[in-house]
């Protein structure tokens, strides 16, 4: 299976020159964990989570409304592309620790996976709870 046949299309996205405000209203009225973040260009430049904000912005004390997702987002962006095989996004998943993969083609942000994704998947299903084994072990090592 690829990714182009389990990838959500289109994607909410945001400009890395919105609020933090923002883009946890949007987070929170899509109920989504991450966002990607966007020029202009439809270039991606990072990804900014639920954690990125409270860790980032409101534990470090600064506004929402005044600290612009640019300013919190995680730019170095792992990626998958449409053609990928699911088996193997979930094994780079599982080692790169992150539970959602943006989709390129073509240098634009065309989809993206999660581990849930992969998870309703009868035939992915066992590479997307190998993924969360790995990312859950390494994150219980840091305690």
């Amino acid at each position: 299976m690829k990714l182009r046949e389990i990838m959500t299309n289109p994607v909410i996205r945001i400009h890395p020159d919105e609020s933090v405000a923002v883009a946890a209203r949007t987070l929170s009225r899509y109920n989504i964990g991450a966002l990607p973040v966007c020029g202009s260009d439809g270039h991606l430049c990072g990804l900014v989570t639920d954690r990125d904000i409270v860790t980032r912005c409101l534990a470090a004390g600064r506004s929402p409304a005044g600290t612009s997702v640019r300013e919190v987002m995680t730019a170095n962006v792992i990626a998958g592309k449409p053609d990928m095989d699911a088996a193997l996004a979930a094994g780079l998943m599982g080692r790169a620790q992150i539970r959602r993969l943006p989709v390129m083609e073509n240098g634009r942000l065309c989809g993206m996976v999660s581990l849930g994704d992969l998870a309703r998947r009868e035939e992915s299903s066992l590479d997307a709870g190998d993924a969360l084994t790995e990312i859950s072990s390494h994150l219980s090592s840091r305690e």
